[in-house]
């Protein structure tokens, strides 16, 4: 594919991508990508959404998991609350779309663990982070998970989902959920108060070049190169570079260049007609499937991995000429 083929290979999509492919990739006028934005509310994949919502506010029944599960089935269920609330946000839904939703998970909505408050959090950190931000959307108060993302960084800079269990090393995993949600509520709302708990995330991942050990310097795992669509929970290659690009630019600075490498793996991984295959899917219940099977070309990867590299390459370039 030349580019124009590409660009329109990606523009014949659900509105969700449509809109930011108008906005980040091809320039397209304000008034052209808004509108497309706008219509995910009564079309396409957000619309279907919003359709499967509780009168409650819920989705699926509960706030983490789907009301009765066991642990049933393989893999981690999607469907319930906190996952719907994130796609959402992530693809860019006005949230005058959900309208009194924080009202009435306010109300109605409490955590597995222990019963707590929905808006409060809990004590997971990827949790934790993905309400934040998506909390910081719908304009309520998650003042009880600011003050919890400001306590429970662990001393090497990071989190660790299981630090209640006692664990003082940081994870990847949870440290790029962190950031990522901490980043999203600082975009949102305005407030600095986790600026500079966020760097010393960044700075827990950058130390590793966002896939070695620190102690051996041994690659961390095989996920740590994987580029997959929907981002899910792990730390992968393309989620570090979405992330860590547009920190850079939110923080007007050059992206690191310990993000170099990564950068480089995700440029070799295209293939020859310009797209991206997808990685990985992660097993467990869906309202419907987000992006096409592991190994076909994904319009959300390519996207993605365009747009990173399309930062990137506009800082490193704009340096070089100054």
């Amino acid at each position: 594919m030349n580019r124009d083929e590409l660009e329109q290979w990606l523009l014949d999509s659900d509105p969700t991508l449509r809109w930011q492919v108008q906005r980040d990739l091809i320039g397209a006028p304000e008034d052209v990508w808004q509108a497309t934005r706008a219509s995910m509310a009564h079309e396409g994949d957000a619309a279907r959404l919003l359709a499967v919502q509780d009168a409650d506010g819920q989705w699926a029944g509960g706030a983490y998991f789907p009301a009765g599960y066991r642990g049933e089935g393989p893999g981690q269920p999607w469907t319930a609350t906190t996952w719907t609330l994130t796609t959402l946000r992530e693809w860019g839904l006005d949230a005058a779309a959900l309208a009194g939703t924080a009202e009435k998970l306010r109300e109605n909505a409490r955590w597995e663990y222990d019963d707590l408050p929905y808006w409060d959090g809990e004590t997971d950190v990827c949790i934790n982070a993905m309400t934040l931000a998506n909390g910081a959307w719908l304009g309520t108060d998650v003042s009880p998970i600011v003050e919890f993302f400001a306590t429970k960084a662990l001393p090497d800079g990071g989190w660790n989902c299981e630090w209640v269990e006692g664990s003082t090393r940081s994870s990847f995993h949870s440290t790029i959920n962190a950031v990522r949600g901490i980043l999203a509520y600082e975009q949102l709302t305005g407030d600095d108060a986790l600026t500079a708990v966020r760097h010393r995330g960044e700075e827990y991942l950058l130390k590793r070049r966002l896939r070695y050990r620190l102690s051996t310097g041994e690659p961390v795992g095989p996920w740590a190169d994987l580029l997959m669509y929907p981002y899910r929970h792990p730390h992968t290659a393309l989620k570090a570079v979405d992330y860590f690009t547009e920190a850079a630019a939110h923080d007007d600075i050059r992206p690191d260049p310990r993000v170099a490498e990564t950068i480089d793996r995700i440029r070799g991984a295209r293939q020859p007609d310009g797209r991206w295959l997808q990685g990985e899917k992660l097993d467990g219940a869906v309202w419907f499937p987000l992006d096409v099977e592991p190994g076909e070309p994904s319009k959300w990867v390519t996207f993605l991995a365009l747009r990173a590299l399309q930062r990137w390459d506009a800082a490193v370039s704009g340096e070089s000429a100054a």
